[in-house]
């Protein structure tokens, strides 16, 4: 029988860090306006980093030695020196970038287990963040290499949108690993030659003194754009580009490539039949979008034409549907369930902050269309459960296939329409409206669930909109409605 008593080893060693009556090294960030104290033998024998930089240091007079590093936080690395002495990391109340940033100070001092940790919790529940600094992202993994998860993360992404890279206004600044772990998809979603146009772009833009005008170049610069391309050029497939497209786009950087490739890239263009030398890569595969099923197409158009109109009218108390011509809103969408997932930790990681929102669920084998509206902003920073007071939210039903009429059903209890769920419980639960209407996590499916019934749920809307008790979705989507100007 083993004892473990790790809780207690973790807080002698925090209180070890603390004294400052023993250390022998000293650590300064921020440019040397912050310092901190510690000992050598516990830091090179918990990161390889610092067993190297210390044996490189020569102690002062009383045998103390320093480390200076002036572009780390102090907030970053107080955490990162909790981590070392105690195996202890608190990320409540962080940003996200927090999160990044520690991850990437976590990689530099090559503590492996904290690094990959924070890698997962990014991946796993801090998605949509990532999607949002998407380019920052891509740009700093591929330097640091060693993020290899969040790299497939990214690009699994770009193959299918490769215009968020190739279009962006920072394309040039992308790090060559970035471009050649591209090259070497074959899913990526360019026609080839396009792929080469981007590639030779990129590649002209790390050499500005190149002339431009391509009469111009001489055999040094064709040269020198060789040497800045060599990592890439073996993974463009040469011989799935066209006749014209090689006349056009290839042949006039043709010095740019190995002499034999050419030489074979001119034989397959005559004799396609004849064997040659160099490699043939295999056509990048096209990826099939997968249509809507009939069933499911009245909701693909959930919020368009006369539902639009409708929900518009209920949003403003009309009495008289607005027409098809004159909705007063436009409904962005922020969240897509078959896109961003159906975790319900995702809502609240997409939809923080934003209000006045329409939540749209359609129920699983059934014409039902079900959702609510929002016009406060959803908060996920709450430690405990908290309720939001409005009077102007609303669930609904809409009119579908053998659904012969809407339904609205307005908030009775104004003190408990809408509930911003704790972060204890927001990988289980999504948004509530009252405690009859709920989008609620049920093993590895994002359902749809009435907790209450009969008159327990009349005490907080109006009427009840759905017949069943418990029922999964096909897909459900968030929507910001926004006033026209």
């Amino acid at each position: 029988m083993a004892l473990k008593f790790f809780d207690k080893l973790s807080q002698n060693f925090i209180e070890f860090l603390n004294d400052k009556d023993d250390y022998n090294v000293i650590i300064e960030v921020e440019n040397s306006e912050k310092s901190f104290t510690a000992h050598s033998n516990v830091l090179k024998y918990r990161s390889s980093y610092f067993r190297q930089e210390l044996e490189n240091v020569k102690p002062n007079e009383k045998n103390i030695k320093t480390i200076i590093k002036p572009r780390i936080s102090s907030k970053n690395f107080e955490i990162i020196l909790k981590y070392i002495y105690g195996g202890f990391v608190n990320l409540e109340k962080v940003e996200t970038r927090f999160i990044f940033d520690l991850m990437l100070i976590a990689n530099e001092f090559e503590l492996v287990e904290l690094s990959s940790k924070l890698e997962t919790i990014l991946i796993e529940d801090k998605s949509s963040w990532l999607k949002t600094h998407f380019s920052l992202i891509y740009r700093t993994i591929f330097v640091k290499e060693n993020f290899k998860n969040l790299e497939d993360f990214c690009n699994d992404i770009v193959v299918k949108y490769p215009n968020l890279i190739f279009d962006s206004s920072d394309f040039a600044s992308f790090p060559e690993p970035s471009i050649v772990s591209l090259l070497k998809r074959d899913d990526l979603q360019l026609k080839e030659v396009e792929i080469w146009d981007y590639l030779i772009k990129w590649g002209i833009a790390q050499n500005r003194t190149l002339p431009i005008n391509l009469g111009d170049w001489t055999e040094e610069n064709f040269l020198t754009l060789k040497t800045t391309l060599q990592q890439c050029l073996p993974h463009i497939r040469y011989f799935q580009i066209t006749n014209i497209e090689i006349y056009d786009k290839i042949k006039p950087y043709k010095k740019i490539l190995e002499k034999q490739l050419w030489q074979d890239i001119k034989l397959h263009l005559t004799v396609p039949d004849r064997p040659i030398k160099s490699d043939i890569l295999p056509a990048r595969s096209v990826l099939v979008p997968e249509l809507p099923s009939r069933a499911n197409e009245p909701f693909t158009i959930i919020i368009s034409g006369d539902r639009a109109a409708e929900i518009s009218s209920w949003i403003d108390r009309k009495i008289e549907t607005y027409s098809k011509t004159n909705i007063p809103y436009k409904f962005e969408l922020i969240l897509c369930g078959t896109r961003d997932g159906f975790a319900p930790q995702t809502f609240w990681n997409i939809c923080h902050g934003h209000a006045c929102t329409i939540v749209v669920a359609k129920v699983k084998g059934t014409d039902e269309i079900l959702g609510g509206y929002n016009p406060l902003a959803w908060d996920n920073k709450n430690i405990e459960n908290k309720w939001m007071k409005t009077k102007d939210s609303f669930v609904f039903s809409l009119k579908n296939g053998n659904i012969q009429n809407s339904i609205i059903s307005r908030v009775k209890e104004i003190e408990r329409a809408v509930l911003n769920v704790g972060k204890n419980n927001q990988k289980n639960s999504g948004p509530y409206f009252g405690f009859g209407f709920s989008l609620h996590s049920d093993r590895s499916d994002f359902n749809l669930d009435c907790f209450c019934s009969g008159d327990n749920y009349l005490n907080f809307y109006e009427k009840r909109i759905q017949t069943s008790y418990k029922f999964s979705i096909d897909n459900y989507r968030v929507f910001k409605v926004i006033r026209k100007s």
